[in-house]
């Protein structure tokens, strides 16, 4: 035990500073080169221009820990390689910007080396196609909705953080000891990318950060056996990431009723709204702790019998309109909080 310990602090200090070591490097790097995150004050709405490649920093981090500390398997393999197709898309359209379909495109490609390593719902109660074809949908949902919610300084890391430290949580808790090596190794480069990236953010991630993290926080829950733990345990990572899942919906949602793609960029984000009202970015990063670690807590919860499906309805339905409530309807609460 005293090993498995080791190394797990091992992996989580390599990784964060190696992140951190890295990180000016790429920002001195992306000022030579231009590889900066240009405002335009609809969504962008940043003072000035930002240095990109910290999804960089963080994917170098995670990778050269593992190198050192993990013991490399056929799955994680088929892991890395996915990941490092989303990091590839996501630079390209940063340097040069994609268009939705071939960004979505190069996500199923992605998507699709996932599924080739195993990375799918091991339900015993549904067909191996329809476990595949639900498996490929989450991955893409998440994928995107990491990248849609990554509009705001320290916002997407954020999320990560608390989502990737609530699924660390349930591996050792469930003795999955290989699981939570590759968790600490993600944290640690993460929580390293956070401190440049809160506000006011000297490095962004870009799309090449947001969609490596939406990708590995997508395939971690398909490494569990989730039925053998009970029938409903699979909406435990549902819940977990329940953030930038509502983020995803609502945008759908808007986009939709007022005539605009659901794919075309709009300043309809929570975060945008809530700043309009407002709130500070550390507010709204206050927020996204408070809703993220409710969330978590309620699946936490459920998972392990304390509340049954009804419970689990209740809390869900109450958080619901919370959020909605602040999102859409409190206009006057960013000069509460602010007093």
């Amino acid at each position: 035990m005293n090993f498995v310990l080791i190394r797990h602090v091992f992996s989580f200090g390599f990784s964060f500073f190696l992140c951190f070591y890295i990180i000016p490097k790429l920002i001195k790097s992306s000022l030579r080169f231009g590889i900066m995150d240009i405002p335009d004050g609809k969504i962008k709405c940043h003072q000035a221009p930002i240095p990109y490649l910290g999804g960089v920093a963080i994917y170098l981090s995670f990778i050269a820990a593992l190198c050192v500390v993990y013991p490399f398997e056929n799955k994680i393999v088929w892991l890395l390689l996915g990941s490092s197709l989303l990091l590839l898309i996501g630079l390209i359209d940063d340097l040069h910007v994609l268009t939705p379909a071939r960004k979505f495109f190069g996500q199923t490609i992605a998507t699709l080396c996932f599924l080739k390593g195993g990375f799918s719902l091991k339900s015993e109660f549904l067909s191996s196609y329809f476990n595949l074809f639900i498996s490929g949908f989450w991955m893409l949902s998440v994928i995107n909705a990491f990248n849609l919610v990554d509009v705001m300084d320290g916002l997407s890391s954020l999320i990560a953080i608390v989502s990737s430290f609530s699924f660390l949580i349930i591996t050792i808790l469930f003795k999955q000891y290989e699981i939570s090596l590759l968790l600490t190794a993600f944290l640690g480069a993460v929580i390293a990318f956070f401190v440049y990236n809160r506000p006011p953010a000297k490095i962004y991630m870009g799309d090449a950060g947001s969609m490596f993290l939406g990708g590995f926080l997508a395939s971690i829950p398909l490494l569990f056996s989730w039925s053998s733990h009970s029938i409903d345990a699979y909406y435990a990572p549902v819940i977990i990431l329940a953030i930038p899942l509502l983020e995803i919906f609502f945008l759908v949602l808007i986009r939709t009723s007022i005539g605009i793609p659901f794919y075309k960029g709009s300043p309809h984000h929570y975060s945008i709204y809530l700043m309009k009202k407002g709130w500070s970015k550390y507010h709204v990063l206050f927020f996204t702790l408070v809703m993220g670690i409710l969330f978590s807590s309620t699946a936490f919860l459920f998972l392990f019998g304390i509340i049954n499906l009804f419970g689990l309805l209740f809390v869900l339905g109450f958080l619901f309109l919370i959020w909605c409530y602040f999102v859409f309807y409190n206009k006057k609460l960013g000069n509460v909080i602010n007093r």
